[in-house]
């Protein structure tokens, strides 16, 4: 049987993109000099204007103005001609502190409260969930895998100067045509934009084909019936906060797996690792790496649920999709053996009091080979297979 599917990636100069990368630049600043704070930093944009806004705690104090300049600068909206200029935009803040009712769980969580012990509470309540594959080597689905090559290389070749006449904004999206499960052939490639007026289609066409999508998309992927959409529209001069409106968190499914895996609803990027929509994100994807790694699974969804306030999940559950060597149940009762889901444990383990975050905020947060990511090494493999003989010996369960 064959199937498609689709996912999609944007680049740092998309509106949505710019307020994340702001928003986790903020929570950086802060956590270099104070790695206690409690950080929920959004951040929305329009034409000529940013927006900052949230709950911090801390006792420490950043520019939170220039930091939101300096990161449109970076991306390289640095001048009116490109409709958004980060040295003349206008700059709103409105920050308050963490409500002290929320503090109050998260700074001694329920249990610790029973057994007079600290612990620190999950920061809301929510479902989170982590998935690995082994269709490529970062762990991830294939689509958005190219698709984030795909912008990535856009965007280089709008920095480098290759193709001169790019501007800030653009998105990919591919389509991958599998066969019984097994990734086939890339069967559509869609590529758009933002670029200087007075240049042709067709130079554009030309060159996001030969300098773009054939760098990034590997040839055993593509073949003479690829479908290639460059600038469909015909004409993207208008990007950036001056064609769209931009709010932190609106790129939840750019930011994880593509829409392939279940997706809970919060958002990553502001949050401090107390925020379990954070957190426990990258711990359920560490999970779901290191089983697929262990070769347990040819894929994996790791799905927790949490109280706010309580330390330990709720419910902790695993998906491999009939590619496991266990059942889901007992597949479940060797990641709990394995991982501790607590926030502090999370914390802790992945070291992630740490200003590491505004580099995850474009090109995703997972499947980084690029990038130091606690959550992406395959650190748990021999764990996970010692805890499988362990359950093994023991007979609570059959291999």
């Amino acid at each position: 049987m064959r199937t498609l599917f689709t996912s999609e990636s944007v680049t740092e100069g998309h509106p949505d993109k710019i307020c994340d990368q702001i928003s986790d630049a903020v929570l950086d600043a802060i956590l270099k000099v104070d790695p206690m704070a409690r950080v929920a930093c959004e951040c929305a944009t329009t034409t000529g204007m940013i927006l900052v806004m949230g709950e911090i705690t801390t006792k420490s104090y950043v520019s939170i103005d220039k930091i939101a300049r300096q990161k449109v600068l970076e991306i390289g909206y640095d001048r009116a001609k490109y409709g958004f200029d980060g040295n003349s935009c206008a700059v709103l803040v409105s920050v308050d502190e963490q409500s002290s009712d929320i503090a109050m769980g998260v700074d001694n969580a329920l249990e610790g409260r029973a057994e007079h012990v600290f612990d620190i509470g999950a920061g809301d309540q929510g479902m989170m969930f982590g998935y690995a594959s082994d269709e490529t080597p970062e762990y991830m689905p294939l689509a958005i895998a190219l698709a984030h090559r795909l912008t990535r290389q856009l965007a280089q070749a709008r920095k480098d100067g290759e193709i001169p006449y790019l501007r800030p904004d653009g998105k990919a999206q591919v389509t991958v045509e599998y066969r019984d499960g097994i990734p086939l052939r890339v069967h559509t490639v869609v590529v758009s934009t933002q670029h200087a007026p007075d240049v042709t289609l067709s130079q554009i066409t030309e060159d996001v084909l030969e300098k773009v999508i054939r760098r990034a998309i590997p040839a055993k992927w593509l073949d003479d019936e690829t479908r290639y959409l460059i600038n469909p529209t015909g004409r993207f001069v208008i990007g950036g906060p001056q064609g769209d409106s931009g709010l932190t968190g609106r790129k939840i499914i750019v930011d994880t797996y593509g829409g392939y895996g279940r997706h809970g609803g919060g958002a990553f990027s502001g949050k401090d690792p107390t925020k379990v929509d954070r957190s426990a994100s990258y711990a359920a994807r560490h999970a779901a790496l290191n089983l697929v790694a262990a070769g347990l699974a040819r894929c994996c969804e790791i799905g927790l649920a949490y109280a706010i306030g309580v330390a330990k999940p709720v419910s902790v559950t695993v998906d491999t999709f009939g590619t496991g060597v266990l059942p889901n149940d007992e597949m479940a009762r060797l990641v709990k053996m394995s991982f501790d889901f607590r926030p502090a444990a999370i914390i802790d383990r992945m070291d992630l009091r740490r200003p590491i975050y505004a580099q995850t905020a474009s090109y995703g947060h997972f499947g980084r080979l690029d990038l130091d990511l606690p959550w992406e090494k395959a650190d748990h493999v021999k764990i996970l297979q010692e805890n499988l003989k362990e359950l093994e010996r023991k007979g609570q369960i059959r291999c």
